[in-house]
């Protein structure tokens, strides 16, 4: 089934559909997507989520330029997954901290590859 994004609260699109200017931003809005169809959460909990992510982040001096939509996406999904029981923060802060780490002794041009975490099958 095919999302309708337009119900999805301010999507920079122009006429051929979503924008972004960072591959990570279409994988962040893929997930969500993904996440919404498997049922994880609806898109008023998405939009309230996201909503107030991104009036925590302009109380907090973010000047809502667009340049950091995106990153809200990203920590409302954040919050989500930690809300629904998914995943927890500290499990995401060493992912992120591996995928750097990874990406930082990965040479240029080859796949980034992270080992998995203890207990975890490949």
């Amino acid at each position: 089934m095919t999302p309708d994004i337009a119900a999805l609260p301010h999507i920079p699109c122009d006429a051929e559909g979503p924008v972004f200017r960072e591959p990570w931003e279409a994988h962040a809005f893929a997930l969500a997507v993904t996440l919404n169809g498997r049922g994880l959460f609806t898109w008023g909990e998405w939009a309230e989520t996201l909503s107030a992510t991104i009036r925590a982040a302009q109380a907090a001096g973010d000047p809502d330029t667009g340049e950091t939509y995106y990153t809200h996406w990203l920590n409302a999904l954040e919050q989500l997954v930690i809300a629904k029981g998914v995943t927890t923060a500290p499990v995401i802060d060493a992912t992120a901290d591996a995928w750097h780490a990874a990406a930082e002794a990965t040479p240029h041009g080859q796949p980034i590859q992270l080992a998995p975490r203890p207990g975890q099958t490949a």
